[in-house]
């Protein structure tokens, strides 16, 4: 199964990057994750933000292909314990379509971006640093494929 993750920003801290790929690696055996990263607009004095989010929404769109099943996360959509999220992650790759998941900016997804999701999953009621919503997926995805695969990760 392949997994993208399409998230604005770039030029992450070397802690987000050594994160996301102590779990990049650790996945073996069927599943791959990929992140793309989107160019965040300048967010100065007096930006129109709603055009800003508009344009990385359109960039984010643009890097989709036509085959993959989108899945927006976002704070308001549904919530998944580790165990349904691993369930979801295994119909899906039963499915064997690739996934692209998307990551807005500090602003959150544009509307164009939200309305081409077939889901939308929360990782947490908590709003998170788009950096840390990388790091934390990756770990979680890891988690569900050791609970896929019964290894004894997660305990």
């Amino acid at each position: 199964m392949r997994l993208r993750l399409i998230a604005v920003g770039t030029r992450m801290p070397d802690w987000v990057n050594s994160g996301v790929e102590e779990y990049r690696k650790r996945l073996i055996g069927g599943v791959t994750l990929e992140i793309v990263e989107i160019p965040a607009g300048k967010r100065v004095k007096n930006a129109d933000i709603a055009r800003l989010t508009e344009r990385e929404g359109e960039q984010m769109l643009a890097a989709l292909h036509p085959s993959e099943h989108i899945i927006a996360l976002d704070v308001k959509g549904k919530p998944h314990s580790t165990e349904s999220m691993a369930a979801r992650i295994a119909e899906l790759m039963q499915a064997g379509k690739p996934v692209a998941l998307l990551v807005g900016g500090p602003e959150g997804l544009a509307p164009a971006a939200l309305a081409r999701a077939e889901e939308k999953w929360s990782l947490s009621p908590l709003t998170l640093p788009h950096p840390l919503v990388r790091v934390l997926f990756a770990e979680q995805l890891y988690r569900c494929w050791t609970l896929i695969k019964g290894h004894p990760y997660h305990r």
